[in-house]
């Protein structure tokens, strides 16, 4: 594998990743923990990630609780929760945060796989844009005498075959996604 197939590959591999992260912060019709994975809170003078300050369970399918390490940051925790226009409602109830998760109804979870589809999209911008980058490495390379005319249609070709690789890939999940949130 030639150094540019690799550099290739870890970046659309990055592009991907970053993808599965997003895909997972959205909301499906069941509690799924991840999507607090975004939430700041104003603790101890500083904006902190959710995680940093308490731990997060899915007792059941349409509830999540959130358990400070610190009961005096029930307030900030909450507060955070509803800053993050996550579409729940989150409820002190004695030492910890209880989220419930509704139910959503048709128009909610189209709006959702819309944006798994909007996703979707902004990674394979995202995976053309490195192509675009490194065609043009190699095409400059061939300019600079670096490699041949033969290596450069063989990269190429190469580059191509990871884009539509990946690409394939990023439809594969955003697909999943858009199954997962509109099962009712």
């Amino acid at each position: 594998m030639s150094q540019v197939e690799s550099q290739v590959k870890a970046a659309m591999q990055a592009a991907l990743d970053h993808l599965k992260l997003e895909l997972k912060s959205l909301r499906t019709g069941r509690a799924n923990a991840s999507i607090l994975d975004k939430v700041q809170v104003e603790a101890y003078g500083a904006r902190v990630s959710l995680k940093e300050i308490s731990t997060v369970s899915v007792p059941e399918a349409r509830q999540i609780v959130v358990m400070p390490f610190d009961i005096s940051n029930l307030g900030a925790i909450r507060k955070g929760i509803e800053a993050a226009n996550l579409g729940v409602n989150p409820m002190v109830d004695g030492k910890v945060v209880r989220i419930p998760i509704p139910p959503m109804d048709e128009g909610v979870r189209k709006q959702i796989a819309k944006q798994c589809k909007d996703l979707g999209e902004k990674s394979k911008v995202v995976l053309r844009e490195v192509r675009r980058k490194y065609n043009e490495l190699v095409r400059k390379q061939k300019a600079d005498g670096t490699i041949a005319e033969d290596m450069m249609k063989k990269l190429e070709k190469t580059i191509q075959d990871l884009t539509d690789r990946f690409c394939k890939d990023v439809d594969a999940m955003t697909a999943e996604k858009e199954k997962e949130v509109m099962t009712v």
